[in-house]
């Protein structure tokens, strides 16, 4: 099998290619040395021109690398190295390159970054805090400032000017909560000119493994915490009961929808003291008294849901067992709080949200770069169609990576972790100690402050202050502790008469559930050719060999009568324990596929309702658009009162018109003539709307459309999760969860759009003269003041791509 996989060695052919490509840099290194700055500096406007006349990026790679390379070399003193050129082609093709710790990665993007920069549609670079975007930007900076393209840097709680002006930038520096943010608001304004990003062109990730896998189970998502007191919940149960039914409003039964007549708009209008319910700033009352209607007239207490401890509990009408936890969406379960006169909570709003694998999946191109890539090849291949390149060392790697210290309790691997602690110390030797939590660092260092031994902690809070003490931890005598994953993107230099005493040594307290952290914290140690050696102590009251494989361990201990105090070293357990790594990692892989696949789904109609807004943002003239709405509404209207014996339900239609303010009796003889009346005279009471308002009308009709799009798409968002919480539990039934929630929001967006365009043209037909200026720039406000809900589940309250389709929309349509 070895002699096989030597044969077949993908790695090894793709680097065989990209030795080709690098031997021919090098072979034109001597002719770029001798251009003076002038000519080098011309390079850029030389590739762009051969750009236009029909080359490739691929055509220019050697030249333009050669061309980074000479600058590098020239602003910076600094070099690249072949292996570097080849992470550099490796980035180009949208690949993964996998290089480790020390090897220059931050140089190695400047390579594909420019090439790229090239069209003039901006590329990306996402790292992993504000320092490191910032740092980065400043300091490869001069290498495209000379090259005579422009360089910026996004940082959270900028201003949407600066934002604006850093996305213009050829290069643009950036964390991926940013990059993500910022494509989500930019589908909440209201005007094209408000958006900062100009589009997902290419981007690079570093610390792909970290951003692209860790922490794509978590979305990002724009929240807001509900506007609504609890009191208006309560005071609109009390409208609700003296409306009338069949007088102020209608009962739709099979659609369980409750539809208000004129005397009941009228009606409101008094009660509430407004001029007009359709008006857009009075939407919300809108909303809460069909919800207050709803759960008067539709939900029954001890069918539907009880009381219980002063809670409204939801009863599974398929089960009869009470659903702990679950909520009705769209306010709907305040207002069944408020109808019981029970506490109404407070309703949590998601304006709008993404994962990490969609966001960077809409790049036309994506690659990333970190240490430690390899053991994820499946899923960067899987979910981001990204193959993972190891590229070589500049210098070999002679650190020694000593076998695995096992103890039977905590308690005596952390006496020796100190002992060894201790012993290295009195020689001097650097020492990086890792371990997979806060706690257990501050458990560590009480120990060594009883011990007097002076130590670092890392504090994860300031990236700045981290950065700094990781790159002092190779300082003779210098013990730094820290969380395995604190300090990334940072190298840890060697202090001098270090070499002498064996290098950096890493102590491990635990092995991580996923082998690539092991390898991560491993790989600080050893960097560049320098020695350096690491070790794990372990014991068998650690989480991961007490779930995965801990007993079968225990009994070999027990077998061997091991002494207290007294470690296993054996090559074959350290076997046993990357087994057990792995099978955590396949299940973590499984959660995040099925994460994936769901948010594939919301994908689809995602971009399908901000392709759509872009769309609106764009024209200039609606009316092709709103008679396709029109009619789409009018084909429902008469689908819906269609009895079984094929004809039409007089009363019913009746019924249905009034919530479009028609009052009017049509006659009619066939379905199609009924449908062509109606269409007429929702179409002329639609264009003597547009006459009234005149010039102005463009400006009310976009605003109303967006409004009410973002406002059915936030209680879409909110109902899907609602759904994605019930469908787990249908695998238990023996059902696909997967295709359950296809199947059921596919039905919820269909429903979406139904409800879109059917206030579409419910508020335009009956909107009278009111100034919109100032609801739209409360609407900007607001959305400027939502909160982004970081991944690590943290709430920053700040200021907070989709090309412009500017085809017909015949309906906002999404794949099955």
């Amino acid at each position: 099998m070895s002699i096989l996989s030597k044969i077949f060695d993908k790695n090894k052919r793709t680097l065989n290619r990209y030795r080709k490509t690098v031997e021919k840099i090098n072979k034109i290194e001597p002719e770029y040395e001798k251009l003076s700055d002038e000519a080098l500096k011309a390079k850029t406007e030389e590739f762009k021109k051969r750009l236009e006349n029909g080359e490739t990026l691929d055509d220019l790679l050697v030249e333009a690398f050669a061309t980074v390379r000479e600058t590098s070399k020239r602003v910076l003193n600094m070099r690249h190295f072949d292996v570097q050129l080849m992470g550099g082609i490796a980035l180009h093709e949208g690949n993964i390159a996998e290089m480790k710790t020390g090897e220059g990665k931050t140089l190695v993007a400047t390579l594909a970054v420019y090439l790229n920069a090239l069209t003039g549609k901006g590329v990306h670079l996402a790292t992993h805090n504000d320092y490191l975007a910032k740092r980065d930007a400043q300091w490869m900076g001069p290498i495209y400032e000379f090259l005579g393209l422009s360089v910026g840097f996004i940082q959270a709680g900028m201003e949407t000017a600066d934002r604006k002006k850093a996305y213009q930038c050829d290069i643009t520096y950036g964390t991926a909560n940013e990059f993500g943010f910022d494509y989500l608001r930019d589908n909440l304004v209201y005007d094209l000119e408000d958006k900062v990003q100009r589009g997902h062109h290419y981007a690079i990730v570093d610390e792909a493994d970290s951003i692209l896998i860790d922490e794509a189970r978590t979305p990002l998502i724009i929240s807001g915490p509900s506007d609504t007191p609890s009191h208006l919940y309560t005071k609109f149960a009390g409208i609700a009961r003296k409306l009338k039914k069949d007088e102020d409003f209608t009962l739709d039964e099979k659609g369980k929808a409750v539809i208000l007549t004129d005397e009941g708009i009228s009606k409101l209008e008094k009660m509430l003291g407004i001029d007009n319910l359709y008006d857009p700033k009075n939407i919300h009352f809108l909303f809460h008294t069909l919800n207050a209607l709803k759960a008067l007239y539709y939900f029954r207490r001890d069918k539907d849901y009880i009381i219980q401890d002063g809670e409204v509990i939801i009863v599974d009408e398929f089960t009869g067992r009470l659903m702990h936890g679950r909520r009705y969406s769209e306010g709907l379960h305040q207002a069944i709080e408020a109808k019981e006169g029970v506490k109404v909570k407070e309703e949590s709003l998601t304006y709008a949200t993404i994962t990490f694998q969609n966001y960077f999946r809409m790049y036309e191109k994506l690659a990333g770069m970190t240490g430690t890539a390899k053991t994820e090849e499946d899923e960067f291949k899987q979910i981001y169609n990204c193959d993972v390149v190891v590229i070589p060392t500049n210098k070999p790697v002679i650190r020694k990576d000593q076998n695995d210290l096992i103890f039977r309790t905590q308690k005596e691997k952390w006496n020796a972790v100190v002992s060894e602690i201790k012993e290295r110390y009195k020689k001097g030797q650097p020492m990086l100690v890792g371990t997979t939590s806060i706690e257990t660092s501050e458990l560590l260092s009480s120990m060594l402050k009883k011990e007097g031994i002076p130590h670092n902690v890392l504090n994860a809070k300031y990236h700045e202050k981290e950065a700094e003490i990781v790159a002092q931890a190779g300082q003779k005598g210098m013990i730094t502790i820290a969380t395995n994953m604190a300090g990334r993107g940072t190298d840890i230099k060697l202090g001098e008469g270090v070499v002498e005493l064996g290098g950096l040594y890493v102590i491990g307290t635990e092995r991580h559930e996923s082998r690539r952290i092991d390898n991560q914290l491993i790989g600080r140690s050893g960097r560049q050719g320098d020695p350096g050696e690491s070790r794990f102590f372990l014991s068998f009251e650690d989480d991961l060999l007490r779930l995965f494989g801990g007993e079968k361990l225990k009994s070999i201990m027990g077998a061997l009568k091991i002494q207290d105090g007294e470690p296993i070293e054996h090559g074959l357990l350290s076997k046993i324990i990357k087994d057990a790594q792995k099978r955590v990692e396949g299940i973590h892989f499984s959660i995040r596929k099925r994460l994936f696949e769901l948010d594939s789904i919301m994908d689809y109609q995602r971009s399908s309702i901000y392709a759509h807004r872009d769309w609106i943002l764009s024209q200039g003239d609606y009316d092709d658009h709103l008679k396709e709405i029109f009619e789409d509404v009018v084909d429902r209207i008469i689908e819906s009162s269609i009895t079984d014996e094929e004809t039409i339900d007089k009363e019913e239609l009746k019924k249905k018109l009034l919530s479009y303010g028609i009052v009017e009796n049509i006659e009619f003889d066939t379905v199609e003539e009924c449908k062509d009346k109606i269409f007429k005279i929702l179409w002329d009471k639609y264009k003597s709307k547009k006459e009234e308002f005149g010039e102005d009308f463009k400006k009310i009709a976009k605003f109303i459309m967006l409004r009410i799009i973002d406002e059915r798409w936030r209680k879409h968002l909110e109902a899907i999760e609602h759904l994605k919480e019930a469908v787990s539990l249908r695998a238990y039934g023996q059902k696909d969860p997967t295709m359950e929630f296809k199947k059921e929001s596919y039905i919820m967006f269909e429903e979406l759009i139904n409800n879109i365009y059917d206030d579409t043209v419910s508020y335009l037909l009956r909107i009278v003269k009111v100034d919109t200026s100032k609801e739209e720039e409360e609407t900007k406000k607001k959305i400027h003041q939502l909160n982004f809900v970081h991944n690590d589940g943290s709430v920053i309250n700040r200021e907070e791509k989709r090309k412009q389709n500017k085809k017909s929309h015949k309906r906002i349509r999404v794949k099955r």
